[in-house]
């Protein structure tokens, strides 16, 4: 499917400054009408960068329409930052100082954006990279919010590396709606094996609907594909990639109805 980018800039409350959106929009030729899910795509802590603009453009190109927002809007423009030891500082330093609830007017006005778009058909997914899979993470506490793939999310618990003292992100797990994908890998040390039991326990504490991944061989960010430090590895992000549009294709595109309980047994047998 063909796509088609542009940008919204929009005025943010609580930072007080204009936040970019980078859209990425399907299009079929002829069907200038056509509906789409949409997906907030959140960046790592270098904004929306090569990478993070091929993975959107891949998920457009599926047929959803991809809002990813600049997240560091109070401290510089919507350029992305480098990979480079000046970009990693900045960002994980931007990443500690940005207020908890301008990530959540952030998240919130890109759900607007979407929801506002003629073309979207109201049915909003999520997903992001590092500290972007956090950020999705806390999309979706919006009811708006069906489903949402996270990947590697750096912050989610506070024994990790935490974007400060009042996020309480793992805490409100309960109040998720949608369907969440957790994806990492056993040899991030970003998050280490206690940070990714826990969120486990408390998902399945808080009786979330949720499908949890751990790879064998993959490191932090290994879907970067550019400056990876040797991470990315491709066959595993092409399963990740199936995962995801696996639960956007059942939670998005498709008219469930309202859900029904069943408490039927499974049964026990080979």
């Amino acid at each position: 499917m063909l796509t088609k980018e542009t940008h919204h800039d929009v005025q943010t409350s609580v930072s007080g400054t204009p936040m970019r959106i980078h859209l990425f929009h399907p299009a079929i030729p002829n069907y200038p009408k056509a509906k789409f899910p949409g997906v907030v795509v959140f960046s790592e802590i270098y904004q929306v960068t090569g990478p993070v603009a091929r993975f959107a453009r891949q998920i457009a190109g599926q047929g959803y329409i991809c809002a990813a927002p600049s997240s560091f809007h109070e401290f510089v423009g919507p350029e992305p930052l480098e990979y480079d030891v000046r970009g990693t500082d900045d960002g994980n330093k931007f990443k500690i100082e940005k207020k908890v609830e301008a990530y959540d007017e952030d998240a919130r006005l890109t759900v607007d954006l979407l929801m506002g778009l003629a073309t979207c058909n109201g049915r909003i997914g999520a997903t992001g990279m590092c500290l972007g899979g956090h950020l999705a993470f806390r999309c979706a506490l919006d009811s708006r919010v069906r489903s949402a793939v996270c990947y590697f999310a750096t912050d989610i618990h506070c024994a990790t590396l935490g974007l400060g003292k009042n996020d309480d992100s793992l805490k409100r797990a309960g109040e998720i709606e949608g369907e969440l994908a957790m994806i990492f890998g056993k040899m991030d040390n970003h998050v280490p094996p206690a940070g990714r039991d826990l969120i486990r326990k408390e998902l399945h504490d808080k009786g979330r609907l949720f499908s949890f991944y751990e790879f064998a061989f993959a490191q932090h960010a290994f879907i970067r594909d550019e400056l990876s430090k040797g991470r990315y590895d491709p066959a595993i992000s092409k399963i990740c990639f199936e995962v995801l549009l696996e639960l956007f294709g059942r939670t998005l595109k498709t008219e469930l109805g309202e859900p029904e309980v069943d408490n039927t047994p499974v049964e026990n047998v080979c």
